[in-house]
């Protein structure tokens, strides 16, 4: 009994974060603007006009979007997405491909597919925008808010009250680390080494995001990826020890992502940084959410992970869209936790709407 009570409250709780979303539909927005760097779980088509092999500007992906297909990689909405809808933005934030004129103000999404912390990362795929790369397109975008807005001093303090939301790092072990044959850092790290050479080019790259005016960053963890269908069947052919060996490897890099948010809240004391925890997110019974498939996706994949083929009817009831992204259903499911925490250990120090606050 105790266990259906739980339950039912968990249900309640996120019947009233949607009442919430569609409430600030209708109300300003709660920052001024919104900027998100990140890879393909962001990416909402950055990648359409680059020579690579990741990109989703094709159908199916974006079925069940408002606008239909436009880069994004998946059937619907990204967490970025939801979580400028719970902002109270009634447009979603343009990429940085598309972005023009006093379209920044409300902010630019510079996420790019295949995009890691390190320069090399995914380039088996293609063309990618690494995170080097977006941080020299954000301070592109600085340029023109300075001459939007009058003076350098006037962007500043404009981009000092948005929300900056920087999720990167798969990439640099699904398309790095984990391919051995196409890059040599699994045989020059080991996953201890490895994570704390992403957390020290990371830190670096967050300290120059914050020189360029950032005052309020998120940074999401890792999510377990060896979970993730691709891993399953791509990386480890089944094998399920290797499945375990995948999500333990990325589990330093999240724990030295919490000490970089501690060193960076002592540091600059002028910020606020926080951490999101994907892997706790995503841990739990899924079926409680509705879900009823989380070993394959909705749409058969080539073996690069991407769609290839007609998706399923029910998509809610899928926890992934192809064998690497989430499907909207689950992208709500984290953009709101990682909004509104549900659980203590959804966020450190503090989730999303206290950051803001």
């Amino acid at each position: 009994m105790a266990d259906k009570i739980k339950v039912w409250c968990f249900l309640l709780f996120l019947l009233r974060l949607v009442s919430n979303l569609q409430n600030c539909a209708h109300a300003a927005p709660q920052v001024p603007c919104f900027f998100i760097f990140g890879d393909s779980l962001a990416d909402s088509g950055n990648n359409n006009n680059l020579v690579t092999a990741a990109k989703a500007n094709y159908r199916p992906y974006g079925i069940d979007f408002p606008n239909g297909t436009t880069g994004r990689f998946t059937n619907g909405r990204t967490v970025v997405d939801i979580i400028g809808e719970l902002l109270g933005f009634n447009q979603f934030i343009p990429p940085f491909a598309t972005a023009r004129g006093r379209d920044i103000l409300v902010g630019v999404n510079y996420a790019s597919g295949a995009a890691g912390i390190r320069e090399e990362s995914g380039r088996q795929l293609g063309d990618r925008i690494s995170l080097n790369e977006q941080l020299q397109n954000h301070a592109a975008t600085l340029s023109r808010l300075t001459q939007l807005l009058g003076t350098k001093q006037a962007a500043e303090n404009y981009l000092n009250k948005c929300l900056y939301y920087v999720s990167l790092g798969s990439n640099d072990y699904l398309n790095n680390y984990f391919m051995p044959s196409n890059y040599t850092t699994s045989r020059l790290y080991t996953p201890d080494q490895y994570a704390k050479v992403l957390i020290d080019q990371y830190s670096q790259q967050i300290k120059l995001l914050h020189h360029l005016g950032a005052r309020k960053i998120a940074l999401p963890g890792l999510r377990p990826i060896g979970s993730i269908p691709y891993s399953f069947s791509t990386l480890c052919r089944n094998n399920v020890s290797c499945v375990t060996n995948i999500n333990k490897a990325v589990l330093p890099f999240n724990a030295g992502l919490v000490s970089l948010v501690d060193q960076l809240n002592r540091e600059l004391n002028d910020a606020r940084f926080i951490y999101l925890n994907s892997t706790g997110m995503s841990s739990g019974d899924p079926s409680v959410l509705g879900f009823r498939v989380t070993n394959v996706g909705c749409c058969p994949a080539r073996s690069d992970g991407q769609c290839i083929q007609d998706p399923c009817q029910n998509r809610t009831e899928y926890a992934f869209w192809d064998a690497i992204h989430p499907t909207e259903a689950l992208n709500q499911f984290t953009a709101r936790r990682s909004y509104n925490a549900i659980l203590p250990s959804d966020a450190y120090p503090t989730d999303i709407s206290h950051l803001i606050s």
